[in-house]
């Protein structure tokens, strides 16, 4: 039987703010492999963040299947949409949320990695935002635009640019993409399915930059819909996990372990020969052209 084996390896997971979305779910199963996990939480959640960890409330969904807790070698501030602190605006260093966090530009947690570990093996960028998501694209102003390819992609290449001289020869580097990056999906607005858009395409370009200057291996899971709590301000995501059971080819719950024992894979050195993909792990949504569910089409499931 074919075995993960990830001991004596470091993962940098950019995005964990809570126990519910997929960047958590990664982390336990790169920890359940043997893997060391770093984690950069948004900064203005990462007081909330390690006291939810300290007092226990995470304690459940921390356990892994040998009894253990899973456990974070260390928790960085970090905030995707500044890579140097020339970058962050003087309200921003002045908000009550940022004042008591040094070095959560992308350039300086890199630099704190680097002291800390000397080098990573793996890194996982599992964060998105677009503050105007509600807004249909032709509501969307510029500037909500523009946040949401900044923090949702852009912050991508930022990370990879600034770990991957930290990342060993061999290693990975993985993020998370969603259907609407190439089909209509009403509702999820503000720019985020351009920025899914773009973030798949950079995966390929990164792939081959990335591989010829690091000798790294750069993918993407598109994922299905899951509760979490990103998801949960779209405000239509239960709507979207239901339509999904309905008309996907597998009509099982989906779990966010699915796309996390994906993501172990791709990673690991099982998957050397595999970069530049965009890989779905959706119950098959993205195979299909029509929902079957419409009371037009009932008579083909049967």
């Amino acid at each position: 039987m074919l075995k993960i084996d990830l001991k004596g390896k470091i993962a940098f997971i950019a995005g964990i703010g809570d126990d519910g979305g997929f960047g958590w779910a990664i982390a336990k199963a790169l920890a359940e492999a043997g893997a060391t996990i770093l984690v950069g939480t948004w900064t203005p959640i990462y007081k909330i963040f390690t006291q939810s960890l300290n007092t226990g409330k995470f304690d459940e969904s921390r356990r892994l299947s040998d009894g253990s807790m899973l456990e974070f070698a260390k928790i960085y501030a970090l905030d995707a949409m500044f890579d140097k602190p020339d970058d962050v605006p003087q309200d921003v260093k002045d908000n009550k949320r940022y004042r008591d966090n040094e070095g959560y530009t992308i350039s300086e947690v890199a630099e704190k990695v680097k002291n800390d570990f000397g080098h990573i093996d793996y890194f996982i960028h599992s964060l998105a935002n677009a503050p105007e998501v509600k807004k249909p694209l032709l509501e969307t102003s510029r500037q909500g635009y523009l946040a949401a390819m900044s923090s949702s992609s852009y912050s991508f290449v930022s990370l990879l640019a600034y770990f991957g001289p930290l990342m060993n020869k061999g290693g990975a580097a993985l993020t998370l993409s969603y259907i609407a990056s190439e089909r209509v999906v009403p509702k999820y607005g503000g720019g985020m399915g351009s920025a899914k858009a773009a973030l798949e395409c950079d995966t390929r370009q990164l792939a081959w930059e990335a591989g010829r200057k690091y000798q790294i291996r750069v993918n993407t899971i598109s994922a299905g819909p899951l509760p979490s709590r990103a998801a949960k301000a779209i405000g239509m995501i239960d709507s979207m996990i239901e339509y999904s059971k309905m008309n996907a080819p597998l009509t099982k719950e989906f779990e966010a372990e699915e796309v996390a024992t994906t993501a172990a894979f791709l990673l690991s050195p099982l998957a050397s020969a595999i970069t530049g993909v965009t890989l779905y792990v959706d119950n098959g949504m993205h195979a299909m052209g029509v929902a079957v569910d419409s009371a037009i089409l009932n008579s083909i499931t049967s």
